[in-house]
């Protein structure tokens, strides 16, 4: 009978792997780590390309929610995620001085964009940013908000209040919806928005980069480790392995190379190691 288990116990490690080969390929249910993001990183298709890389070099399965910057931060302040890759920062460096995150680490940049149709009703091409937001205002244009909280929406309304102007009326309408539904949305009405280059280029629908290059319109991502002093359900050991992984050698040449083939140019350029510009 001994001889009979035995064999059947060889048979199955022989099936599933020995011990000393280690997990299967894939990660488990117990590996699994929730990453807090913006729709910007979705809408553009950074994380089809960094996620499963990330998941094959650390074994950590990773559940992406791709909200607005400020949403996503909550979610970290609520103990929701296990870290965060955002683009917002001084709401970041408010959550990161509560005491609950770990690290910030730089990653990336790119840039925003102010969009509109290419007949411009406002006359904003080739203009200082700041200027282009007074004439917007000024025309009555319509102008397509997020207006989610997002990174890029607290990019557009800082952008609003250096051209100290308050956008209201029936032109400024908002969305409440992330980046690829406000262009779309934008194009329908022939309307300007702002817009991360990243998503602009994957998603153009129509609209014509009119305003670009102002220091203003830096866009720049930060990784944020989040603790156990935000919630016990979050997975301190996972937000390290991601934060190391996304601002290792292999994640920021994989960032460089993004989009490079298919636009011409990358959508993100890799900072990690590189001095931080937001301070």
């Amino acid at each position: 009978m001994r001889a009979v288990l035995a064999g059947v116990v060889l048979l199955v490690l022989a099936a599933c792997g020995s011990p000393a080969e280690g997990p299967a390929a894939g990660p488990s249910a117990e590996r699994s780590l929730i990453l807090a993001t913006t729709t910007s990183t979705q809408d553009s298709g950074l994380l089809d390309e960094l996620l499963p890389a990330f998941t094959e070099a650390t074994g950590w399965g990773v559940k992406p929610i791709a909200v607005g910057s400020g949403q996503a931060i909550e979610m970290g302040r609520r103990g929701e995620a296990d870290v965060l890759l955002v683009h917002s920062p001084a709401a970041e460096e408010e959550f990161v001085a509560e005491g609950t995150a770990g690290r910030r680490l730089l990653v990336m940049h790119n840039d925003f964009v102010l969009l509109g149709a290419e007949a411009d009703p406002a006359g904003v091409r080739g203009l200082a940013v700041d200027e282009a937001m007074r004439r917007i205002a000024a025309s009555g244009a319509v102008f397509v908000s997020r207006g989610d909280e997002s990174g890029t929406h607290a990019r557009e309304k800082s952008l609003w209040e250096q051209a100290g102007v308050e956008p209201a009326g029936a032109g400024y309408q908002e969305t409440g919806q992330g980046m690829g539904a406000t262009l779309r949305v934008a194009a329908e009405k022939a309307g300007y928005t702002l817009a991360d280059r990243a998503t602009y280029l994957s998603q153009p629908d129509g609209l014509a980069v009119l305003v670009e290059g102002d220091p203003g319109l830096l866009n720049v991502y930060h990784v944020i480790e989040v603790t156990t002093r935000a919630g016990d359900r979050v997975q301190p050991e996972a937000a390290t392995a991601f934060a190391d992984w996304i601002t290792g050698t292999d994640a920021q040449q994989r960032i460089g190379e993004f989009g490079r083939a298919e636009f011409g140019q990358p959508l993100f350029v890799p900072d990690a190691g590189k001095p931080d510009p937001t301070g």
